[in-house]
């Protein structure tokens, strides 16, 4: 490794542990938040296509899994071989050069910031909703609740990534354990009414055709999975333990999103009828009293409510530590301006970035406030319009990403020892996100079909931006901790 030249900026103490960047990739991830409201989107009963698993949903769950286990034994080969913050972005510069690895730096932490500012904005308009709903009082509008989670967001990534990944932690874990309480309930009172028809291909109701419909949707469940890579360079055993953390990740996901699946569909008594009557929260249904033809109550539907909010915090800590520690490292190695590299001087956190990533998000909520007609949508407040455009965006930009990483993956590791598997893996992964992509634009309409080219449009200008920029040599192969010569 080089032992002068330019002056990289380093990020704190190497202080994580296993259970810290697990609950990173699981935050991000938000598997209590997608199972509130993603998982009609498999089923197909809110799909633009129109096309899903139907009652076999719980098989393009397992398919998705299939693909994002072969993305995850991906990263975790890089992993293994970069250590550096902003992981993605390198991973694809070692598979397909420069150029393109800095377009989809560009496009994944553009995507994850753009997903981040939706989702706070949703947060707000979720808590002023929801308190306005069930307790009859409406103590601050929307918009002062997203500016109250903004600065929470602010200070959790000023205090240091401890605070940020132990809040992910808390947060995922309880909401977790509390819906898993909750569908082992519903599966109990269903007693008889169990069966295995969703697993059970004859059960899709358009045959394979809309099995694999699912999957295109159901790869969105498991976006985020892989962000554990991004606390490399804070984690003092990355080569160990990034790879455990995603691949566990994947393990978790699966194990809660086929569950997941298989009683949004038993609970519904394997009618889409009665699915799509629900369609716009079905956990919140099923936690509804049996009157209303759920398996709670008053006290049930309002816990399930606090835990998904307590699940949507944990997935905007993880996308703000996620696009600033990717932000921090691009910055680094001067793929984007250099000041968004700076730390602070006391805690070594990414200062720069951090203030970008708060900008960004107090400007997306001037958009709602002030440009209410933007990517608006019928009979929708402006703020979930917002957020179901930029979850798209993001969603779509992360599986480009992917999609890239694998094609790279071919070129990287084609003298490996596991050559075999990842080339296996990478075939695999290049499937399952080029029908994701297929999935973002068929039959999808406007404003949300903007998305992907806008996600489009921003990896051209990161494609661009290489011949503006004065890039320098990737800190991820000057610095001697960032590089497979770290000795584990």
């Amino acid at each position: 490794m080089a032992s002068s030249g330019p002056v990289y900026e380093r990020l704190g103490a190497k202080i994580l542990s296993l259970p810290d960047v697990i609950a990173q990739s699981v935050g991000f991830m938000g598997p209590v938040f997608s199972s509130a409201f993603v998982i009609p989107l498999v089923v197909g009963v809110i799909s633009a296509s129109g096309k899903g698993g139907g009652i076999a949903s719980p098989i393009s769950v397992l398919i998705a899994a299939v693909g994002v286990f072969a993305l995850g034994w991906i990263v975790s080969s890089y992993a293994k071989e970069i250590h550096a913050a902003g992981s993605l972005y390198d991973y694809v510069t070692r598979g397909l050069g420069e150029r393109v690895g800095t377009a989809a730096g560009w496009l994944y932490y553009g995507g994850v910031t753009v997903l981040l500012t939706g989702l706070l904005l949703l947060i707000g308009g979720y808590l002023q909703s929801t308190i306005a709903a069930e307790f009859k009082m409406n103590p601050l509008p929307a918009w002062a609740w997203t500016l109250i989670v903004i600065a929470l967001i602010a200070a959790i990534l000023y205090f240091g990534v401890r605070l940020s990944t132990r809040s992910q932690l808390a947060l995922a874990l309880v909401s977790m354990i509390v819906v898993l309480v909750f569908f082992i309930t519903v599966i109990a009172k269903l007693g008889s009414g169990n069966s295995l028809k969703p697993f059970n291909p004859s059960s899709a109701a358009s045959g394979w055709s809309g099995i694999f419909f699912g999957v295109l949707y159901g790869v969105l469940l498991f976006v985020g999975f892989e962000t554990a890579a991004n606390l490399a360079e804070e984690t003092p055993n990355p080569r160990r333990e990034i790879p455990v953390a995603v691949m566990t990740t994947a393990g978790i996901a699966t194990v809660f999103f086929v569950l997941a699946t298989y009683v949004e569909v038993a609970g519904f008594h394997y009618s889409l009828k009665t699915l799509t009557a629900a369609a716009s929260a079905p956990l919140f249904a099923l936690g509804a009293a049996k009157s209303a033809g759920g398996y709670g109550g008053t006290w049930i539907d309002r816990l399930l409510e606090l835990v998904v909010l307590f699940d949507m915090l944990a997935v905007a800590i993880g996308c703000a530590v996620s696009a600033s520690r990717g932000i921090f490292a691009m910055a680094r190695d001067r793929r984007i301006p250099g000041p968004l590299a700076v730390v602070s001087k006391r805690r070594r956190s990414p200062l720069g970035a951090t203030i970008f990533v708060i900008a960004a998000s107090v400007a997306t909520l001037l958009v709602d406030l002030f440009w209410t007609g933007l990517f608006a949508l019928p009979a929708t407040p402006h703020y979930f319009a917002l957020f179901a455009w930029g979850s798209t965006f993001g969603g779509f930009a992360l599986v480009v990403v992917y999609l890239l990483m694998s094609v790279g993956s071919l070129r990287s590791f084609a003298a490996s020892q596991r050559r075999v598997s990842l080339v296996v893996s990478a075939v695999l992964g290049i499937l399952i996100t080029g029908g994701a992509i297929f999935g973002s634009f068929y039959k999808v309409t406007s404003p949300t079909i903007l998305a992907p080219w806008f996600a489009l449009g921003l990896l051209a200008v990161g494609f661009a931006s290489t011949w503006v920029l004065r890039a320098r040599r990737a800190a991820s192969t000057q610095l001697a901790d960032l590089s497979a010569n770290t000795v584990a």
